[in-house]
């Protein structure tokens, strides 16, 4: 017995020795040179401590660096270049810890805005707005455009923000803040607009009230960018009224009208009224806006969006962004968590969703399951390979816990209850992988 009892506790060691051992290796490549970023400061932030810094290193001529993790985990790695920070989750056992970065400038050609999409309910003596910018950087060689001004926004003079969040290519959506430019309505985004990762682009989006009594409202959009699309979506039971002209009609689903103006230049003045009263069909919302977990949402969908009609004699311009458009950010523990413990399907053929990437830096365009994250059209091979996944989906989530409130994007209650939840899920999570 006794001899069982060293057995045990020696194995525990070992192991404890090895957990404590184990370090992550990797290499920083700058894709705006094509070559290693030297010198560049890479940091293991530990998601279960507050995202304190646990592990530093600086990368050699040849962009390689190895920091050693004193536990179990989880842990996110942060490289900074030119001021910009870039994140990915440490990576499993012994997989490489690779990220790529790019130079920063202030402004980079290339920028341009793919779609603003205005979505519009009302009841309660309130509108309620949700508008999002679909933000394209093609620049070449590619660079991240940041400064503490990256994106301006005008929303209307009386309206209060009740949220704002933005995602980057290949990441997660992000609780955010915005600052008021001077000007009573204009607001600027501090986040990076960092280049397209294939068809992923950057999102960014403003949740805004303004006073109603179902009567005219009227809107003066205006564009920071040149833009491919100006897109408004409101209930059948509204009223929309286009005083430029510059707005086509889209036919759509039967309870959801759809009005689209293209390339709209910068300054470009574009008008138009809402009236009346109305929500957005809450089927089409993937079951009340939890975009996913599948509830309430079309059961065969045929692209992103489900159960949106096609348009008939003519192309739908935003038909690529239906299930952002008709659902807002799954920024909800309730959501994410039913979405990442769920068992993934097993019907032949079927695509498996699953959370895109590990970098933390965020895209919007889905693939063919809304979710209540971001999907990546990859398929896990193994379940262990989902698993896996999903785990760095919750470490990420942790992150982008963290850094709302380190931002003061999240009060101290809600943190106080989302943090436990959210360790819970990722405790699950951890067993599932063990």
């Amino acid at each position: 017995m006794n001899s069982l009892k060293i057995l045990s506790a020696a194995t525990l060691l070992l192991a404890a020795t090895f957990a404590q051992g184990a370090s992550v290796t990797g290499t920083i490549t700058n894709k705006t040179t094509g070559k290693p970023a030297a010198g560049d400061t890479v940091v293991l932030v530990d998601v279960q401590a507050g995202m304190g810094e646990v592990a530093h290193a600086t990368t050699d001529a040849k962009g390689s660096y190895t920091l050693n993790e004193p536990g179990a985990g989880p842990y996110l790695i942060r490289v900074t270049h030119q001021g910009a920070p870039y994140f990915i989750a440490a990576p499993q056992g012994s997989g490489p810890g690779d990220i790529a970065v790019y130079d920063v400038a202030p402004k980079v050609d290339g920028v341009s805005i793919e779609a603003d999409v205005y979505e519009f309910e009302a009841d309660n003596g309130q509108l309620r707005v949700t508008e999002r910018y679909f933000v394209h950087n093609t620049s070449s060689p590619p660079r991240t455009q940041w400064t503490h001004r990256s994106f301006d926004v005008v929303i209307p003079a009386d309206a209060t923000i009740s949220g704002v969040a933005a995602q980057r290519p290949t990441g997660l959506p992000t609780s955010v803040k915005v600052d008021p430019t001077g000007e009573k309505g204009h607001y600027s985004f501090d986040f990076p607009i960092q280049p397209d990762e294939g068809e992923k682009d950057t999102l960014f989006q403003i949740e805004y009230t303004v006073p109603y009594s179902g009567g005219k409202y009227a809107f003066h959009p205006s564009e920071s960018l040149h833009t491919q699309s100006v897109g408004i979506l409101l209930p059948k039971s509204m009223t929309f009224s286009d005083a430029s002209p510059d707005f086509q009609p889209i036919q759509q689903d039967p309870g959801i009208q759809t009005f689209v103006a293209k390339n709209v230049a910068p300054g470009k003045a574009l008008a138009f009224t809402v009236s009346g009263t109305g929500s957005m069909p809450r089927e089409a919302q993937g079951g009340g806006g939890a975009q996913g977990d599948n509830a309430g949402a079309p059961a065969t969908p045929s692209g992103p969006g489900g159960g949106i009609g096609e348009p008939i004699n003519t192309p739908d311009p935003l038909s690529k962004y239906k299930w952002w458009i008709l659902g807002a950010l799954a920024l909800l523990l309730a959501a994410a968590a039913a979405f990442l413990l769920r068992k993934p399907p097993t019907a032949p053929g079927m695509p498996a969703a699953a959370p895109a990437g590990s970098a933390v830096h965020g895209g919007p365009h889905p693939a063919t399951v809304p979710t209540p994250l971001v999907v990546n059209t990859t398929v896990a091979a193994t379940p262990a390979a989902r698993n896996a996944a999903l785990l760095n989906a919750l470490k990420e989530e942790l992150f982008s816990l963290e850094s709302e409130k380190l931002s003061g994007a999240i009060t101290a209650e809600e943190y106080a209850e989302v943090k436990p939840a959210l360790e819970v899920v990722l405790k699950r999570a951890l067993k599932r992988t063990s």
